[in-house]
């Protein structure tokens, strides 16, 4: 959830009317960014197209800065969008929602002062040896302030943005309509059940009380684990919109790049190892695959697991649809991937009616890849170009376009961002190796 490079301080809209507001401008402007585009071109002789009017750098970065002055709900659906269905939609947008990711700017001084006063009482100060004004965070939702309490408590505090909770349905609406009314969302892609997943989750997200029931729930399952280790709530200092917890010192995971190869897999596989464990043990999943929900202990070696709001039940139909999808996949099985993929709705069947062979290709270069011998090497993305011109050209036609069902997508979320980190580190992992003998899946 967090990012260690903190944006200047703007106070967050708070009220329903100022927050509507704030996509009112954001409508203006990107009007007037079309306007004055367009102009240009006919200055220049052109004839522009509506498209082209709009997908200006300054329209992108219009749009960029207002989701993330609003944070909240608007900046998160932005980056779910460009994690769950960015390869269904224009690259332009993806690329707009995936910047999203680490532009959250951070209340100003007094907005943070009303909120804590709010939460713990006007004199919350003299509870406190030392408070941080400057957060070492900032994101979507809230943003995390280092703390030491009278009797000593080194603590980390997430402190929950004004006014989040209760415009999720209102933002993720009006950027819904935002997309579809400037065309940048395809009209032939049906995004409703994911907006309505998308309200759930971050309603989830933006209560606190459970989001602490899930690290303390997390703690117990990983009790006494050595290369895990989970912040312990406070309940003291905890409330609804509060988060407190002892603080963990880490480094960036990213920072394992430049680790010696042997470290660089030896982490993988423990992350990799966990979320196979979450799919098929412990039935919860922390679906947020955000690098920064991860830091690093250089002198333990261990890893410190961050921000469980994203937490949630993995469906036993969903851990018997991966297993058998993971079964074919390691029998090199091509018909038994692509029927467990129909079944479980990874796929649609217009997609393989329209573009079978295309399909076909697909989960060959992946099986090949996947069935080489040794460690599976994720820093190897050669499979990847092969991927790109039939995975287009499948795109590209909005009779196959599908989304999957959103106990499926979540999931999915986090293993793809979990790959996504194993090929940033370089990291070669055994993969076939783990999943028989850990979980009984066998070839």
């Amino acid at each position: 959830m967090v990012s260690d490079d903190v944006p200047p301080h703007r106070a967050v809209p708070s009220g329903r009317l100022s927050r509507l507001g704030q996509f009112g401008r954001l409508a203006g402007g990107v009007a007037g960014g079309m306007i004055a585009e367009g102009a240009r071109r006919l200055a220049d002789g052109e004839r522009p197209k509506m498209r082209d009017m709009l997908m200006t750098p300054g329209n992108f970065a219009r749009l960029a800065d207002r989701l993330s002055h609003l944070r909240g709900a608007a900046m998160k659906l932005g980056q779910m969008i460009s994690m769950d269905t960015g390869d269904l939609l224009p690259p332009e947008l993806s690329q707009l929602m995936a910047g999203l990711r680490d532009r959250a700017n951070h209340m100003p001084p007094q907005q943070l002062q009303q909120v804590l006063a709010r939460e713990w009482g006007a004199d919350w100060r003299r509870r406190f040896k030392r408070f941080e004004p400057t957060p070492m965070a900032a994101a979507s939702i809230g943003q995390v302030h280092r703390a030491v309490t009278k009797d000593g408590r080194d603590l980390a505090i997430k402190v929950q943005y004004p006014g989040v909770r209760g415009s999720i349905d209102a933002d993720i609406d009006n950027v819904a309509t935002l997309l579809r009314v400037s065309g940048l969302l395809p009209k032939e892609l049906d995004i409703g059940p994911l907006l309505e997943e998308a309200k759930h989750q971050l309603a989830d997200e933006a209560d606190y009380h459970r989001e602490g029931e899930q690290m303390t729930r997390y703690g117990a399952l990983l009790a006494g684990e050595t290369d895990y280790v989970v912040p312990k709530l406070d309940a003291e200092f905890s409330t609804g919109q509060v988060l407190a917890m002892d603080y963990l010192a880490g480094v960036p995971i990213e920072s394992l790049v430049d680790a010696d190869q042997g470290e660089r897999n030896r982490v993988m596989t423990a992350l990799l190892s966990l979320v196979l464990r979450e799919l098929f043990e412990f039935g919860v999943m922390q679906t947020d695959p955000n690098f920064a929900n991860y830091r690093y202990q250089p002198e333990s070696g261990r890893l410190v697991l961050l921000d469980f709001g994203a937490a949630r039940p993995v469906l036993p139909e969903t851990s018997v649809a991966y297993r058998r999808l993971i079964e074919a996949a390691l029998a090199g099985n091509r018909e038994g991937v692509k029927a467990a993929a129909l079944d479980a709705g990874f796929v649609g069947e217009g997609a393989v009616a329209r573009h079978g062979e295309r399909i076909d290709l697909m989960i060959d270069v992946v099986l090949a890849k996947l069935n080489e011998p040794g460690p599976f090497d994720f820093g190897n993305r050669g499979f990847v170009e092969l991927l790109r011109e039939p995975g287009t050209a499948v795109a590209s036609d909005s009779a196959a376009w599908h989304i999957p069902p959103a106990a499926i997508l979540f999931v999915q979320r986090k293993i793809s961002g979990t790959a996504l980190l194993a090929a940033r580190l370089g990291a070669e992992v055994d993969v076939r190796a783990m999943v028989a003998g850990q979980f009984g899946i066998v070839a």
